[in-house]
């Protein structure tokens, strides 16, 4: 008899200024991060990723990439800072 694996629903999203992607999977239960985003394909629509540096979260708070999904998680690809905020603003106040 086969064991039946529950399927879940996730969503890996990542966005730019001009352009962003949200992608909708299906994908067993007990499927990192790092296995849904391979899933999902994003990395190879946006060279610029790199999962080794880049950092991701679940709704907004930062996760492992060993980190086992939910349904409905939806995993966030975060870019690096280009200018730090603080820095920013001062910058913006000096003016």
């Amino acid at each position: 008899m086969a064991v039946k694996t529950e399927v879940i629903a996730v969503e890996v999203v990542y966005a730019l200024s001009d352009n962003q992607m949200l992608k909708r999977l299906d994908v067993p239960e007990g499927t990192t991060v790092a296995q849904a985003i391979a899933l999902s394909d994003i990395t190879t629509q946006f060279s610029e990723i790199d999962l080794t540096k880049n950092k991701f979260g679940i709704f907004g708070k930062l996760a492992k990439s060993e980190t086992i999904l939910r349904h409905k998680d939806r995993i966030e690809i975060y870019r690096s800072l280009v200018i730090d905020p603080k820095d920013a603003r001062r910058k913006r106040a000096a003016m």
